[in-house]
């Protein structure tokens, strides 16, 4: 049960990573004029990728420095999710052992 617990969490913490890689990947594309930022289409998909990931960056932008246009919050949420899925989990599911199903 416990590692059907944290497959689902490694899942979502994987899917959580590929919408962060797509929205910085979208705001470069805005950033060199690839993008059309009054498309419907894209707006709206930068709208919902900005509303996913908008709570996970407002805590780490309070407390990281202001480097202007560069915004290191998406590599600090990304080294965090690798961390928890890399380092955190495994160690967790090495303390807690085999379990037996009664």
């Amino acid at each position: 049960m416990i590692y059907a617990l944290f497959g689902i969490i490694s899942l979502l913490l994987t899917a959580l990573f590929w919408v962060i890689v797509a929205q910085v990947v979208i705001s470069w594309l805005f950033v060199f004029k690839v993008l059309d930022p009054y498309s419907r289409v894209v707006s709206t998909i930068v709208e919902v990728l900005d509303r996913i990931t908008r709570p996970l960056y407002r805590p780490i932008r309070k407390v990281m420095p202001d480097f202007g246009a560069i915004d290191l919050a998406p590599m600090v949420v990304i080294f965090g999710i690798i961390a928890l899925q890399n380092f955190i989990m495994p160690g967790i599911l090495m303390e807690i052992g085999p379990t037996v199903a009664r």
